[in-house]
């Protein structure tokens, strides 16, 4: 049995007719090694485990998918795990994959300030990377973050160009770091132009919240003449109010939204957008772990965000 488990294992001191005679029997059998047993007495298990907080976002399955890739490239599994926005299914999740053995973690959770979500990854000592989240860590883990400030900042100048003084923003949750940047960015260049107002309303990223922000927004006594959707998610929310009320862009109001959408390149008229690249940012997270792995130091990037303009974007209406 010992020579059968020096063979499979590929140790090189078996004699040639022992491999084959070996290998034969395998085939024959169609034996299957365990591959998981085998990792284990390595002390890896060649898996990486990926905490996301809502996979139906297209933002966050193209970060998934650049991570795949490219951990699979480097000889890596990944196991993506669902938290469907729930912080307590985030911090579960944290604890399984610790129990699965994963080798490391990317972590894209759903709530920043969740104290179970702190426990959880305080009890474990798995490399990990923050994916455009910041859980106060203070450098003890890897991180690629998205440059919001820049995108929001060219865009909100844009329409102060153009003669907008009335701004809103459909934000997506206050606990996570895309949303609070966003706010900030809005805030910052209001402030800098005296006249121009911002409305903000927070929620979910969500197509209802879209929706019923869009709604409440253009039911003001003051209605923002230009409105910043923040997630393709909630640009489904915003666009279906608009079309209930039959409104034109820009005619009755400009819309820009955060993140590419799959289908902009097709809309009539073509959308405005702060673009970034998720697929890259996935690619980014991968190596960043893979560098962990390999016995680096904690380090942290941040990927560009940019205003692409589209003739969704227009001076209001007089």
């Amino acid at each position: 049995m010992s020579s059968v488990s020096r063979v499979l294992s590929g140790h090189p001191d078996v004699s040639a007719p022992m491999r084959d005679r070996v290998m034969a029997a395998v085939e024959e059998l169609g034996y299957e090694p365990n591959l998981l047993a085998q990792m284990l007495r390595r002390g890896a298990t060649q898996t990486v485990g990926f905490v996301v907080g809502d996979i139906s976002n297209p933002l966050l399955a193209q970060i998934a998918l650049g991570a795949e890739v490219a951990l699979r490239a480097a000889g890596y599994a990944m196991l993506l795990t669902n938290s469907v926005n729930d912080a307590h299914l985030d911090a579960t999740h944290i604890r399984l994959l610790q129990q699965r053995r994963v080798d490391g973690l990317l972590l894209s959770v759903s709530d920043e300030t969740s104290q179970e979500t702190a426990e959880a990854l305080a009890k474990t000592t798995i490399p990990s990377v923050l994916i455009d989240r910041d859980l106060g860590t203070d450098g003890q883990q890897s991180a690629v973050l998205s440059d919001h400030a820049a995108g929001v900042t060219a865009a909100v100048e844009r329409l102060v160009r153009l003669g907008h003084r009335r701004i809103a923003l459909v934000a997506g949750s206050p606990h996570v770091r895309p949303t609070r940047e966003r706010i900030a960015a809005l805030e910052d260049v209001v402030e800098a132009h005296p006249g121009v107002f911002a409305q903000v309303r927070s929620g979910a990223f969500t197509e209802a919240h879209g929706g019923a922000a869009t709604r409440e927004l253009l039911g003001g006594r003051k209605p923002p003449t230009a409105i910043i959707a923040g997630g393709n998610q909630i640009l489904v929310g915003v666009l279906g109010e608009l079309a209930a009320r039959k409104w034109r862009l820009p005619r009755d109001v400009s819309l820009i939204t955060c993140d590419d959408v799959p289908l902009a390149k097709f809309f009539t008229p073509p959308l405005a957008m702060i673009g970034r690249d998720p697929y890259e940012m996935g690619s980014v997270a991968a190596r960043l772990l893979l560098n962990r792995l390999g016995g680096g130091d904690p380090e942290t990037v941040t990927m560009p965000t940019t205003f692409i303009t589209g003739a969704s974007c227009g001076a209001p209406r007089k």
